[in-house]
C-alpha cells in the first residue's frame, strides 16, 4: 500500500471536525447496503489526505477493508471449506487485518494534525492526559456496528427464519443501534474535551509483527531454512 506524503492541510475548527465525524458515522450507515450490490472503486495508492474530501474518502476506505473483512471471515466459516479454500481465507483475513489497522493510523494521522494548530495551550507543568481509544479506532468501531447492524437487520428480516430467530435478531439489533449511537456521542464528548484542553489526542501505532518476514519466526526462520 502506498501510502503518499501529505499535503499542506486545510485549516479546521472544532466544530467543522465535529461535522467531519458527523458526517463519517452517517457515509459508514448509507454505503453498506449499495457495496452489497456493486463493489466501490478506490484508487491502488492512498491519495494525501489533506481535506474534508480527502478525509470522507479515508473513512470510506477503511470500511471497505471491514466490509472485505467480514465475508471473508463469514466464507471461512464454511463447514464444507476445504482446506486450500482455509489457506486462501486466512491468507487474506491477515492482508486486510494489515491494510485495516494501517488505514485507522492514517485517518488518526489527518485527526491530530487537524486537531494539533486549533488545541487550546497546556498549562505549565501539567500532565498532559490521554484517551484510551483513539478517534480513528472510535471510526473503525463505527464500521464494524454499520456493518453488524445491516447483518442483523438483514436476518431479522430473513424470508423462512422462526418467529423465535426473529424476535431474537430485534432485540440484538436494537442493542446494536443503542451502542452506535452510544459511540457517536462518546465522539463527539471526546473532541469537546480536546476543545476543553482536558486531553490531547495520538496516534498509536499497533506494529503488527504477524505479516513482517523480518519479524515473524515462522517467517524468517523458513526462509533461512531453519
Amino acid at each position: 500500500m502506498d501510502l503518499k506524503q501529505e499535503s499542506s492541510m486545510t485549516e479546521f475548527s472544532f466544530a467543522d471536525l465535529r461535522e467531519l465525524l458527523t458526517r463519517a458515522f452517517a457515509d459508514q450507515d448509507q454505503a453498506v447496503a449499495p457495496w452489497h450490490l456493486q463493489e466501490p472503486t478506490f484508487a491502488t495508492d492512498i491519495p494525501a489526505v489533506a481535506d474534508a474530501l480527502g478525509f470522507a474518502e479515508l473513512v470510506l476506505r477503511q470500511h471497505w477493508t471491514n466490509f472485505r473483512l467480514w465475508h471473508v471471515e463469514d466464507r471461512a466459516r464454511r463447514k464444507d471449506a476445504g482446506p486450500e479454500l482455509i489457506a486462501d481465507c486466512k491468507y487474506a483475513i491477515d492482508k486486510l487485518n494489515q491494510e485495516r489497522n494501517d488505514l485507522i493510523e492514517r485517518l488518526d494521522l489527518f485527526l491530530v494534525r487537524a486537531l494539533d494548530p486549533i488545541l487550546p495551550p497546556q498549562a505549565e507543568g501539567e500532565r498532559p492526559r490521554f484517551n484510551t481509544e483513539s478517534l480513528g479506532v472510535a471510526l473503525d468501531r463505527g464500521s464494524i456496528l454499520a456493518l453488524k447492524t445491516f447483518h442483523m437487520r438483514e436476518q431479522s428480516e430473513r424470508s423462512g427464519a422462526g418467529e423465535d430467530l426473529v424476535a431474537e435478531c430485534q432485540r440484538k439489533l436494537a442493542v446494536l443501534t443503542e451502542q452506535r449511537a452510544d459511540l457517536r456521542q462518546a465522539v463527539g464528548d471526546l473532541v469537546e474535551d480536546y476543545a476543553a484542553g482536558h486531553k490531547r489526542p495520538k496516534v498509536y501505532y499497533q506494529f503488527k509483527m504477524y505479516n513482517d518476514p523480518r519479524l515473524n519466526p515462522e517467517l524468517y526462520s523458513r526462509k533461512a531454512g531453519a
